[in-house]
């Protein structure tokens, strides 16, 4: 499974160059939408661009609840202690 932040740089990648090779249909354009379309798919483990994205909606649906979680913990773990807190350092 793809992290939240990849995936949702992919699917907005796919939906701008969507637009693009519409408005241009260039070869350039055609290349990129198909390049973003492979990772994509290989990212959500599909082989249709519609698979793709229907399985990465769902898992970005998912991912708030999980990155919520994930930044409770690194928080936790990275809290500094008060500036008026006496810390002492042991061996």
């Amino acid at each position: 499974m793809a992290h939240p932040a990849i995936l949702r740089n992919l699917v907005e990648q796919y939906e701008t160059l969507r637009v693009l090779d519409a408005e241009q249909g260039t070869h350039t354009s055609r290349q990129r939408l198909e390049d973003v379309s492979y990772t994509l798919c290989v990212s959500t483990g599909t082989r249709q661009v519609a698979d793709a994205l229907a399985v990465a909606k769902r898992q970005l649906a998912a991912a708030p609840r999980v990155q919520d979680a994930t930044n409770r913990v690194r928080g936790a773990a990275n809290a500094v202690p008060a500036a008026d807190s006496e810390v002492r350092l042991t061996a």
